[in-house]
């Protein structure tokens, strides 16, 4: 008896990725110079990123989950590809397997960033509170005012004791607010305090205006666990101006979490900002990496419903920490070159391409992102000694290999894929990082023929 079973799809077969590039193929009018097409995108075992229209038919459903039994099948998570097909129908397709290494692109040849140094965050998440000398509590923090609204709300809680407080601050390092160790004095907030009452656990939350944590529960926010990929992170960056009641950070050990509103962390702040009070109540968004904003000047206030409008340390976009030749309205590297420059974005130019003279030796510049062809002398890179993430297109950086110019103070990279540049950038990357010992890039390239390209 013959077996009349389809083989199953393996991976690397030409076969397998070719209902997927007609596809494509079909939906993508866009051709190079000499007539070639070069379509796309990212398949994982569970999902896709691919330039067809809203709604997959069923052939392109079938094609997808062919791929993604295949993945399966050789227990790899996702496969980036692009494939150069040229007129006559003959083709290459590239599959790229990320690794451990790479924090994953939106799609091949957008191969991600390169992580470098698998344990350095950006330094906006480094960055510790500034000491502002004379921070004083608010003039509406009243300890006994906070105490006596909460016995009135909630007359038979079950309060800490002075050793529970106490063994909370040694456990965070830090000596907590009169006003929380007043609402603990109340109600430590325990579970079992309530006998499993729901109802008990609501009326508590909400005489205190939040859903609190008990004192073994309280944490400082910290900086690190806030922090998502080097792609956008690396390119943002936060201020702290003279006025500002919460300080431009990521985390802080003096940001104690005492209770949520069902998403966002409510924290009473230790370490205000120079126009800020000492336990007041800020808010942590779970949207947001960095950054908290003032709901309160005290706890007293935040209990009492006399909240404010929200105000702190918040992301910068602009000059003079952030700035972006061509694409952020400035039309020379010159204009940005700033002391306190922190980020520096150079967009494709018509014009002639930009020296980065004006910023050598910038004391604070970590970031540096051009475009292809944006730069008049990739050499001049290497006067930048405190960079960490930099973004170049594959010339650029095929200038610094040859030299031996990479900037060793990198912890993240990323290779800018522009028009022309396609298969040959995992090369490339492999090559980054080689110099730090990273884990290469997977690289599979597949020859077919697809027909004549329309």
């Amino acid at each position: 008896m013959i077996d009349q079973t389809p083989p199953l799809p393996s991976l690397h077969s030409f076969a397998t990725w070719e209902p997927v590039l007609r596809l494509l193929l079909a939906h993508d009018t866009e051709r190079s110079a000499d007539g070639s097409a070069r379509p796309a995108g990212r398949i994982s075992r569970y999902g896709q990123s691919l330039a067809l229209p809203w709604g997959m038919s069923s052939v392109a459903r079938t094609a997808v989950k062919d791929i993604q039994r295949a993945l399966a099948r050789g227990r790899v998570e996702e496969v980036a590809f692009r494939a150069e097909v040229r007129p006559d129908g003959s083709t290459t397709l590239g599959l790229v397997r990320p690794g451990p290494a790479v924090e994953s692109g939106l799609g091949y040849p957008d191969l991600g960033v390169l992580v470098l140094d698998g344990d350095a965050l950006p330094e906006p998440w480094r960055r510790l509170p500034e000491p502002v000398p004379g921070a004083r509590p608010a003039p509406t923090a009243d300890p006994e005012l906070l105490e006596r609204t909460l016995r009135e709300r909630l007359p038979d809680a079950v309060g800490a004791t002075e050793e529970e407080i106490a063994a909370a601050e040694t456990r965070l390092g830090v000596t907590l607010s009169d006003e929380l160790k007043a609402l603990y004095r109340v109600t430590r907030a325990r579970w079992e305090d309530w006998g499993d009452d729901w109802e008990a656990a609501v009326e508590v939350n909400n005489a205190v205006c939040c859903e609190i944590h008990d004192p073994d529960s309280l944490y400082a926010v910290d900086a690190a666990a806030r922090h998502s990929r080097w792609r956008f992170s690396a390119t943002d960056a936060l201020s702290t101006p003279p006025d500002a009641p919460v300080q431009g950070l990521a985390g802080s050990p003096g940001w104690i979490v005492f209770g949520s509103n069902g998403g966002d962390e409510l924290a009473v702040d230790l370490t205000p900002g120079p126009g800020g009070h000492l336990g007041q109540v800020i808010l942590v968004s779970h949207e947001l990496s960095l950054g908290a904003e003032l709901l309160a000047d005290s706890l007293t206030d935040f209990v009492l419903e006399r909240t404010k409008d929200g105000r702190g340390g918040s992301p910068e976009r602009g000059l003079p920490v952030v700035a972006g030749v061509r694409k952020g309205g400035l039309d020379s590297v010159r204009a940005a070159a700033h002391p306190d420059l922190e980020v520096l974005s150079i967009d494709r130019s018509d014009g002639s391409p930009f020296s980065l003279a004006p910023v050598i030796g910038l004391p604070r510049l970590r970031t540096l992102t051009a475009w292809p062809g944006a730069l008049a002398d990739p050499l001049e890179i290497a006067g930048l000694t405190g960079l960490e993430f930099l973004e170049l297109g594959p010339r650029e950086w095929r200038v610094l290999l040859d030299a031996g110019a990479v900037p060793r103070s990198l912890s993240a990279a990323a290779v800018k894929v522009g028009d022309g540049d396609h298969l040959p950038v995992v090369d490339l990357a492999n090559e980054i990082l080689a110099l730090w010992g990273r884990p290469p890039i997977d690289q599979t390239l597949l020859e077919g023929d697809l027909g004549p390209v329309a």
